[in-house]
């Protein structure tokens, strides 16, 4: 019988120059893919990923498109090995923009269609950084509601729920450095700021968000028998309204990621695949369950190695 699993997929940060170039080289069917977002791009895309420079991957009109781009191609490797008749995929989630690759992977939208629509909300989520900047910050092993409460005093916002002792927060720069100092003084003693270029998954994000909800309007999304669990709420999304709501809602709200896998662990699933640049949620997801198996699919070796 088919191992039951979740397919997770990483978000901004974990990108690296050289990502898919073997995936690439080797399997047809992700070259494909490699191929048709340089045409939707229109540009370099893949020259970018596989070669640097190392600025121009990470500035966000590159990085979203590559990510979402390296983790599809990830994707159709494993679907065309042998491996991929082994298990079942009954869930997907994805961390922040990692929740557009789930979304392309459960077939509720079109690659072609997901691309452009991650090009829409890179470019609004940079304008609405510009016009009113901010800040974050990672909080790692801090009492969580203290800092629920250091941001209630402060006005900085959590953006993600990332592990049990990871939380990232959020906001204008003199709320985010107001907490960080709280933090400091009631003893947190590691406070990591984030070399990003907005307060994403923050209320500065509102102009993003409500222009994102009209390019999210006339996209053919679909509900399939693969449920994606959403940042938003922690729970699969059962209707295309929901989707179409919660896509433009999690550009400013907080990324459950905590409470998603917990409500997967709830539903089951203990077997994950992170398919996508990097280990970022292996580590995570270590944080929130350590009975959780989690293999990673960057390379056409790591295909080779998985083990159902």
């Amino acid at each position: 019988m088919a191992k039951q699993v979740a397919l997770i997929f990483p978000g901004q940060g974990a990108q690296k120059v050289g990502m898919g170039k073997e995936f690439y080289a080797q399997v047809p069917e992700a070259k494909q893919i490699f191929d048709k977002a340089n045409e939707i791009i229109g540009g370099d895309l893949t020259r970018i990923m596989f070669e640097g420079p190392e600025e121009k991957l990470v500035s966000t009109a590159c990085c979203q498109p590559a990510i979402f781009t390296m983790s599809m191609a990830a994707l159709a490797a494993f679907r065309s090995s042998t491996k991929f008749g082994a298990v079942s995929v009954v869930y997907t989630a994805g961390l922040s923009l990692g929740e557009y690759s789930a979304l392309c992977a459960a077939g509720s939208v079109s690659f072609e269609d997901c691309l452009r629509l991650i090009q829409k909300r890179g470019a609004l989520m940079e304008e609405a950084a510009k016009a009113n900047p901010g800040k974050m910050a990672a909080v790692i092993g801090f009492d969580l509601q203290k800092l629920v409460e250091i941001c209630a005093a402060s006005g900085a916002e959590i953006a993600n729920f990332n592990a049990p002792d990871q939380v990232v927060i959020t906001g204008a720069p003199s709320c985010v450095e107001k907490a960080c100092g709280m933090i400091a003084a009631a003893g947190g003693r590691k406070v990591i700021p984030l070399d990003v270029s907005g307060a994403f998954h923050s209320s500065l994000m509102s102009s993003a968000a409500q222009k994102f909800a009209l390019a999210v309007a006339d996209v053919p999304f679909k509900v399939t028998d693969i449920r994606v669990v959403t940042n938003v709420n922690a729970r699969p999304q059962a209707t295309v309204e929901e989707i179409r709501l919660n896509l433009p809602r999690q550009i400013c709200s907080s990324v459950q990621w905590v409470d998603s896998i917990n409500f997967l662990s709830s539903q089951g699933v203990t077997d994950f695949i992170e398919i996508g640049p990097g280990r970022v949620l292996k580590g995570l997801l270590r944080k929130i369950d350590p009975a959780l198996n989690v293999q990673n699919i960057q390379t056409p070796e790591d295909l080779a190695a998985l083990l159902f």
